[in-house]
């Protein structure tokens, strides 16, 4: 069976992410790659490494929303405030994949005051997927709401020791670090070459708008309302993602509990746990892999978690595939296989 796919908002980072996995993909059937501002224009003409790959010109939205019905999935890959009127056309025929933030909050209110934007699709049955901790609630899903890169990293990091009851519910803070990947491919100043290059910095602080989503996530791990601080970095390198990740461990609690804590990921096939050793961004790049290090500092007694990933494929494009292929009912690994680029 192959899987009849839209991919809109294709000439974005994460939309040319997907087509290079899903060039791969046994049962992958790319029928539209929708950009408005590129419409009319080869796949190729913007994205050369996909010459020999894909034939296809870009296609308006519109062309998506109209043969809906003919479609058994539709990515979204869109800036903020641009899926629900997607999701409200597609939905009835096919089911869809939004990259974005849209769905991504079970209050809508949350998403509003963070986003700035009204949010009139409040009955949506959207899943949060991160799969390593919702795959049953995926697989029934018509609509799923793919985690970002950040999110992703902090989550995994941190989910275990809440689980298990193993640190400090007020006491979590997480300092982060993306490439430049991570802001689209829009120009802006910020992303110039010359700014960038030898240059390491924060952004976003007591401010991002993945912190709510994180905090959302991480109070279901926990049983209770969780805030924390979350700081972001910009790093000189394309792609990437190095998520340090801190918390009090309560009384009693030895690195034998933090390891055994992480066991709840032996079976999920893209967490790679490497105990005390550091995670470096370079040995996940290209990969759906994470890498997870957990540390005990005995002298401060905090927990130090340590998560890398590739923002564009586990972080966003690798992740909506592990999606799809579990919404279909096909192996969740199809497709994603491929080992880590190096050096």
């Amino acid at each position: 069976m192959k899987i009849k796919i839209a991919i809109v908002g294709a000439s974005g980072y994460t939309g040319a992410e997907l087509l290079r996995i899903l060039a791969n993909h046994p049962q992958a059937q790319i029928v539209y790659l929708s950009s408005e501002s590129k419409s009319g224009i080869p796949l190729s003409q913007i994205y050369p490494h996909l010459l020999s790959v894909y034939k296809d010109n870009f296609v308006p939205m519109q062309t998506v929303l109209d043969n809906a019905k003919d479609l058994d999935l539709v990515f979204t890959a869109l800036p903020h405030g641009h899926s629900i009127k997607i999701a409200k056309a597609v939905l009835p025929f096919a089911r869809m994949i939004d990259l974005g933030a849209d769905y991504r909050f079970s209050d809508i209110k949350t998403y509003e005051a963070w986003y700035k934007v009204s949010h009139d699709h409040p009955g949506s049955g959207a899943v949060y997927g991160l799969c390593e901790l919702y795959a049953p609630k995926i697989k029934q899903a018509r609509l799923v709401a793919n985690p970002g890169c950040y999110t992703t990293a902090s989550i995994l990091s941190l989910h275990p020791l809440l689980k298990a009851g193993l640190i400090e519910t007020d006491s979590i803070v997480i300092s982060a670090a993306s490439g430049t990947t991570g802001a689209g491919r829009a120009l802006k100043l910020s992303s110039h070459f010359s700014e960038v290059f030898e240059n390491f910095s924060a952004y976003g602080v007591a401010s991002h708008r993945h912190t709510p989503e994180i905090e959302e996530q991480l109070s279901i791990s926990a049983g209770e309302k969780i805030a924390l601080t979350f700081t972001p970095h910009l790093a000189p390198m394309a792609r990437g993602i190095l998520a340090d990740c801190y918390g009090q461990a309560k009384s009693g609690v030895g690195y034998g509990d933090i390891k055994k804590a992480f066991e709840i990921y032996g079976d999920k096939p893209f967490i790679r746990l490497l105990g005390n050793v550091s995670p470096s961004t370079k040995n996940t790049r290209g990969s759906n892999f994470v890498d997870l290090g957990y540390f005990l500092d005995e002298r401060t007694g905090r927990v130090i978690v340590l998560a890398a990933l590739d923002n564009l494929v586990k972080g966003a494009s690798g992740q909506a595939v592990q999606n799809m292929n579990l919404m279909f009912g096909v192996d969740e690994q199809t497709g994603l296989g491929f080992a880590p680029i190096y050096p």
